[in-house]
């Protein structure tokens, strides 16, 4: 099994379907970090479209997505749920992040976040504009998520290394 990228390494490229509820419509489309690239990237795996731990953490980082976007960040949020379920999550919760579908969990497998038995863990990824891994943070259970604020703190931080400014 692959182990999660170290900081300092470029993050695993993939291309997954998605989707993105501005208010009214679900666009859906493909997402590929490589296309990304350019600006600070949180991904953010999630264990499953509303449930309790996982809408609180997702309907967090929504409220918070004016402070992601004021900072030229941008928040990904990834799931094993197919298009269709997302798109009821993404309604019923008002969520504005796009919200990715890993079928068979072969993008968590490659950032090594899977465990048998358990599935995908609750992590996040702060990625520079380069597409490497500056912060990690992989959950052993998974019963509590990383809070914006954290998040924001490590982009305020990517944001003011010396690599940032050349």
């Amino acid at each position: 099994m692959a182990r999660p990228p170290e900081p300092g390494t470029p993050a695993p490229d993939f291309a997954l379907p998605g989707l993105h509820f501005d208010g009214e419509t679900a666009h859906r489309r493909e997402y590929r970090l490589s296309d990304a690239k350019g600006s600070p990237l949180v991904l953010a795996f999630y264990p499953g479209d509303d449930t309790p731990v996982c809408t609180r953490q997702l309907c967090s980082y929504n409220s918070e997505l004016d402070r992601f976007v004021g900072i030229g960040a941008t928040v990904w949020c990834i799931s094993g749920q197919d298009l269709d379920s997302h798109e009821r999550f993404a309604r019923r919760r008002g969520l504005r992040l796009p919200l990715l579908t890993d079928a068979g969990e072969a993008v968590a497998k490659a950032y090594g976040i899977t465990a048998p038995g358990i599935g995908l863990r609750r992590s996040v990824f702060v990625l520079d504009a380069g597409g490497a891994v500056h912060w990690r943070h992989v959950a052993l259970a998974g019963l509590t998520f990383r809070r914006p604020d954290t998040l924001l703190e490590q982009l305020a931080r990517l944001n003011s290394s010396p690599a940032a400014r050349n």
